[in-house]
């Protein structure tokens, strides 16, 4: 990616100048390190890309992929959102294990199954469609909408806030972290099903990833507020968006994991790019 083409890419974005930073600091060595795997495995290699909600996985996927193709490498970015079960899928868990399975978001809400055969399609010669999902709606975009591309790819970036996360000692259960937890979960039913799906599925799913890079904030309270920040801009925006207390209540599902995240992955992890409170990089 030239400098006209990161231009083009970071107006296309809404991207501040600083943005050049990020590329220099984490895409450009993201790049090099894909490539660089990629040449000695001679066969598609897949990242692992973690980071909290707003701290840019997206944006960092999205313009790496970029420098690939630059290299004249075939790479993708999927999000793990965009494997969030259905709207009814979730109502069922709801029902029939515990209703805060409703809210998308913690693992357990997504198909793990449909994520790794997607994958696994992607090492394979042929073509590949990959679901999108629809946050507006809260449920999959229409199967039509769903791009197909051609296959083996290269590269593939598999971005997400809990990509590569491992579960909680049963122990570390027993207390609830917010009142979320303390009042709609008294019994840790829903913390336990999503600790088990983790422990089990999603380490099926992440046992795919060749390896792992996690994008370190400052705090769980640096995160929350940029999550703020993002739902400020909605509603400025469009006039829709979560409200002070929505919001509160929606972060308090990812509590629990987000803080665990960001005390026990940075030990295990490939690469660890600290990111200060405005979400730029430490050289």
């Amino acid at each position: 990616m030239d400098d006209a083409a990161l231009t083009a890419f970071m107006a296309r974005e809404a991207l501040p100048e600083g943005f050049r930073r990020t590329v220099e600091l984490v895409c450009e060595p993201l790049a090099a390190r894909a490539h660089r795997l990629k040449t000695v495995r001679r066969k598609t290699v897949t990242l692992g890309l973690c980071g909290p909600q707003g701290s840019g996985k997206s944006t960092i996927a999205a313009a790496t992929v970029g420098l690939l193709a630059a290299r004249g490498v075939r790479a993708i970015t999927l999000s793990i959102d965009d494997f969030y079960l259905t709207h009814d899928a979730r109502q069922r868990l709801a029902r029939e294990v515990h209703p805060l399975l409703a809210t998308r978001g913690p693992p357990g809400t997504h198909d793990v199954g449909m994520a790794g055969a997607a994958l696994d399609q992607l090492r394979a010669k042929g073509k590949v469609t990959l679901p999108r999902f629809d946050k507006a709606v809260d449920t999959r975009a229409a199967r039509g909408t769903w791009p197909t591309i051609a296959s083996p790819v290269d590269v593939v970036i598999l971005e997400g806030w809990c990509v590569g996360a491992v579960a909680q000692g049963a122990g570390a259960l027993r207390e609830p972290v917010n009142r979320l937890e303390r009042d709609e979960d008294p019994q840790g039913v829903w913390r336990t099903y999503v600790n088990d799906q983790l422990n089990g599925p999603y380490q099926t799913l992440f046992g795919r990833l060749n390896d792992l890079i996690m994008l370190d904030p400052p705090s769980f309270e640096v995160v929350a507020g940029w999550r703020g920040e993002q739902e400020a801009k909605l509603r400025a925006r469009t006039g829709a968006g979560m409200d002070e207390a929505a919001l509160t209540r929606f972060l308090a599902h990812y509590e629990r994991l987000t803080r665990w995240i960001l005390s026990e992955m940075p030990a295990r992890a490939d690469w660890v790019v600290t990111l200060d409170k405005g979400r730029a990089p430490f050289a």
